[in-house]
């Protein structure tokens, strides 16, 4: 297909990360472009997918991608994402939608100031405690309690759904060594960490700075991740490992997306982002993430307006 001169999609054009579906997943196919819609082609035949409806693309194992397909996902501000074996492991994302660094500046400030950075971690603890009041408890204090809050989580579900449960265990180099239900947990987060990941690329977040966690390349993903997983992971893990599916990662990674999709995560994971870092809400909080806004800083003004010529006449 020629697709010579073709035009790069303008801000204006994009579909907005909360209006997309959250993740398609593939594995041991080979990945190509035809117009807009990348296609997924294996022995059972050819799948077309519109890019500009997904949110992240996650690239699993046996995975082949031509550069025209790379080159649509860049325009159409879909993220792509390098993954293990379904979907369980992270290795390399590509580029999101943000055209303006708004946000990364306002991350960074904040987690720069001891003060802003309490704020915005006790925000993140009053997100899961919404009738408790949270403002005067230190981080320790907020650690304990959600440790506690997730215990009872993990009890509640494996009374439901009758799993045997002991604790959270799981080795990141041996996925197989864990029992089913720390199997479909492990399969569960990983999923929602994907997305999450590529709504905060989308935004242009850093995923690296996080408010709660720290220290490590996804200490953000990890701190907006655990908004939801009481909600949208561990449930789906304990149906699924009561289940006694022989598919565990597979079967979780339907249902989370189901969960995902049906909870409208893009759209919650974005605006709650906003809010807590600039403390904006409301339907359009994110209109002005995808326009281009290029200035020169200032140390007096701030900034100043960039494409003008500042050299003093001759």
């Amino acid at each position: 297909m020629n697709t010579v001169g073709r035009r790069p999609s303008e801000p204006t054009e994009l579909a907005r990360v909360i209006d997309r579906v959250s993740f398609v997943y593939l594995e041991r196919c080979v990945v190509n472009r035809d117009s807009n819609a990348i296609t997924a082609t294996d022995e059972r035949g050819t799948v077309h997918v519109p890019a500009a409806s997904v949110g992240a693309l996650l690239l699993g194992p046996g995975t082949t991608i031509t550069h025209q397909a790379i080159t649509l996902m860049s325009d159409s501000g879909s993220t792509v994402v390098w993954v293990g074996e379904q979907g369980v492991r992270y290795y390399a994302h590509g580029a999101g939608l943000a055209r303006t660094s708004r946000l990364l500046e306002a991350q960074a400030e904040a987690v720069s100031n001891r003060r802003s950075r309490l704020r915005v971690a006790r925000d993140m603890y009053a997100m899961r405690f919404p009738d408790e009041p949270v403002d005067e408890l230190t981080m320790q204090q907020l650690r304990g309690r959600e440790g506690a809050r997730v215990r009872q989580v993990y009890r509640e579900h494996a009374q439901r759904t009758g799993v045997e449960w002991s604790r959270r265990s799981y080795d990141v180099d041996d996925w197989e060594a864990g029992d089913p239900v720390n199997q479909a947990l492990s399969a569960a987060n990983s999923s929602l960490y994907g997305v999450v990941h590529s709504v905060i690329i989308a935004l242009g977040c850093s995923p690296a700075l996080g408010f709660i966690h720290t220290g490590h390349s996804r200490s953000f993903v990890y701190d907006i991740a655990d908004l939801y997983k009481a909600e949208m992971t561990i449930p789906v893990a304990f149906d699924v490992a009561a289940s006694e599916s022989e598919d565990v990662a597979g079967d979780v990674r339907r249902q989370v997306r189901d969960a995902l999709h049906g909870g409208r995560l893009l759209q919650r994971c974005s605006r709650d982002i906003r809010r807590l870092i600039l403390g904006i809400e409301g339907e359009d909080a994110d209109e002005d993430t995808y326009l281009d806004n290029v200035a020169l800083w200032d140390e007096q003004a701030g900034t100043v307006s960039a494409g003008v010529s500042y050299g003093e006449s001759p």
